[in-house]
């Protein structure tokens, strides 16, 4: 009988630590703390897949040639609703902001709530704090995604006004394209030299073998970087390795966010052909990070979506149930939840599903001291 009582006892006891371990405090349906039990990254790696939804996702099951896609080395896996204050199907500015700052907004917005007011960003915040951060795209980086992580506008076309947040924006690495924002601007400025005079090093012609003790800013395209049919190349994989390389030197930890920006660009432009080579890279990046992470120990690793475009699906070609034909039902967003991945320390706090902001509130609540 007092076996009985001690083995349910031990038990009782287990069953309180593994609940208090993914235990979260909520106020207004938003994570404000974690548990003092769960334990907490030291790194944060988001990679957003512009426009990739699950559709997307499940193209590098039947696309990939070499082995199981790294989307399948996840454990944790959540759904995202992505609606933003002004529309119920969102864009990409929109969609970022919540990420970058937690706050829904209207389309359109950088880094500004809906009343057009700047938001610290979890960047800014972070940089203030000591730790590392760093910002790598395939797009240009003052495209939407990238933008809305370090600079307050109200509109996500005005991309010279997102260009001079740069120089004091506090980031440790930057790479993607979008040179001409910078040395061939309506003002006449040249906002290279102000980068130089903020301690950056530039690098316009390749991507460096190893990263520079200093700052730097890394812009290989006059706009966005090519396709990966034009050549890019492993850009991007080559790129998140650089940058984690060089924001794993501070014992304070890092931020980085890595976009995969031109999956959106091929579901608009419904060429399934140019999405499936984006996805494929995407993933093959999220294999460099993973791997990365698994050999640190305190990395988070999370990968989700702004949105979904093109209505994409990977329907039967006719009849034939073993062909697949990709297929789209719109060249714009659609309004379907997107996954979320989380792999590392404080992975669980992303099952479930919620609103995409609360995205933002799980990092900083990972991040809080």
């Amino acid at each position: 009988m007092n076996f009985k009582l001690s083995l349910l006892a031990l038990l009782l006891s287990f069953s309180v630590i593994t609940t208090s371990c993914i235990s979260v405090k909520v106020s207004d349906n938003t994570v404000s703390a974690v548990s003092s039990e769960v334990r907490k990254p030291k790194n944060i790696v988001l990679l957003i897949g512009d426009g990739m939804g699950l559709s997307q996702v499940s193209a590098a099951i039947y696309y990939k040639k070499d082995g199981k896609p790294n989307f399948e080395r996840f454990n944790t896996i959540g759904l995202s609703k992505t609606s933003s204050s002004s529309d119920l199907v969102t864009d990409s500015a929109a969609g970022a902001t919540v990420f970058s700052a937690g706050v829904k907004t209207y389309n359109g917005a950088i880094g500004v709530d809906k009343d057009t007011i700047a938001v610290p960003t979890i960047v800014e915040q972070l940089s203030k704090e000591g730790y590392s951060t760093g910002i790598v795209a395939t797009s240009s980086i003052q495209h939407a995604t990238p933008a809305s992580f370090y600079a307050h506008v109200k509109s996500r076309r005005f991309y010279e006004d997102i260009t001079a947040f740069a120089p004091n924006s506090g980031v440790n690495f930057f790479a993607g394209g979008g040179l001409k924002f910078f040395n061939d601007r309506k003002d006449g400025e040249n906002l290279l030299d102000d980068m130089k005079a903020k301690g950056y090093d530039v690098f316009t012609d390749k991507l460096p073998k190893t990263p520079s003790r200093n700052n730097e800013i890394i812009l290989l395209a006059e706009d966005g970087m090519p396709k990966m049919s034009e050549g890019r190349g492993d850009f991007l994989p080559n790129a998140t390795k650089l940058a984690l390389e060089k924001l794993s030197k501070n014992e304070k930890g890092f931020f980085l966010m890595v976009e995969g920006s031109q999956i959106d660009w091929g579901g608009h432009a419904n060429d399934a052909d140019y999405l499936i080579e984006e996805l494929l890279d995407f993933d093959k990046t999220i294999g460099e990070v993973l791997d990365f992470a698994k050999k640190d120990g305190e990395t988070l690793v999370i990968v989700t979506a702004d949105h979904e475009t093109g209505g994409f699906t990977l329907a039967t070609d006719g009849k034939n149930y073993n062909k697949i034909k990709p297929t789209f039902s719109t060249t714009g967003h659609s309004g379907t939840m997107v996954p979320v991945f989380a792999e590392g320390p404080g992975a669980s706090l992303f099952n479930g599903i919620y609103e995409s902001n609360e995205i933002y509130h799980k990092m900083k609540a990972l991040l809080a001291k």
